[in-house]
């Protein structure tokens, strides 16, 4: 009998001994920012753009002083016929938008087609101003990307595709929108997919540095990609299998039931 205590005594040691050193993580691969207190502060943060990329819904409304000169510039609004819980019909009043096609241009009133694929919104609105100032005087002309969404994968604790308001969202504000990363979450090889002029790249950020702050990923662009890896400890977690604790507590159980018994027979 107590060859078999000593037996089952090893084995369990041994498992729990695994399974604590498997859990263990260092500061390093957890805190955030760890060198911020090193960086110089940068002043270029708000000169940030995206560029317009195909496949861009663009919201583009042109006014003036004479609202009707303006008119023949804009899109009419369209009635969309939506159906309420009465099941009766109810008409609402919608502004169409600009779709860019696959060669970056948009067809727009009066002035035609307009190449906007790649160009940043000043731009944009630097070159409205020229082609529709020969018309009006001092056109006031609003902007914005009605479809920009960006996507967050991986072991955060809710990934999605979420839509994004602004037209300016940090890879930390994704994050935080995906309810942060799980404690299995790489946070040193966080890979960023970017479309740049039709192709694909991929690029890796590490948060855990400061200096990624000042990287081209601190900024993320419409349609990104965020997928945040499973780190060491859960990829083991997974090829051991989801039930390793609950073994570990039975053996725990067996161990104590024989030294009862061992001590009992004493």
């Amino acid at each position: 009998m107590k060859l078999k205590f000593s037996f089952f005594t090893k084995i369990s040691a041994f498992w729990i001994f695994l399974f604590l050193l498997g859990a263990c993580a260092s500061k390093g691969d957890i805190v955030y920012y760890q060198n911020i207190d090193r960086m110089t502060t940068q002043k270029n943060a708000n000169s940030y753009e995206i560029k317009i990329q195909p496949d861009d819904l663009l919201s583009i409304i042109v006014s003036a002083e004479d609202l009707e000169i303006a008119l023949p510039f804009n899109l009419r609004s369209v009635s969309v016929v939506s159906q309420s819980r009465q099941n009766s019909a109810r008409g609402e009043e919608t502004m169409q938008s600009y779709l860019v096609d696959s060669n970056g241009y948009i067809d727009f009133p009066i002035l035609g087609k307009l190449k906007v694929g790649g160009l940043t919104r000043t731009e944009i609105l630097n070159m409205f101003h020229t082609k529709i100032g020969v018309y009006i005087k001092n056109p006031i002309i609003n902007l914005r990307i009605v479809n920009f969404k960006i996507s967050v994968q991986g072991e955060v604790a809710s990934p999605g595709s979420y839509s994004v308001n602004t037209e300016r969202v940090t890879l930390i504000e994704a994050l935080a929108m995906a309810k942060d990363l799980t404690i299995y979450g790489k946070r040193n090889n966080i890979l960023i997919i970017r479309e740049v002029d039709g192709a694909k790249t991929y690029n890796r950020v590490d948060i855990t540095k400061a200096d990624f702050i000042n990287s081209p990923f601190y900024y993320l662009t419409q349609n990104d990609v965020v997928y945040v890896e499973p780190n060491k400890n859960k990829i083991n977690g997974a090829a051991i299998g989801p039930n390793t604790g609950v073994l570990i507590s039975i053996t725990s159980l067996v161990i104590t039931l024989i030294t009862l018994i061992v001590t009992t027979s004493n």
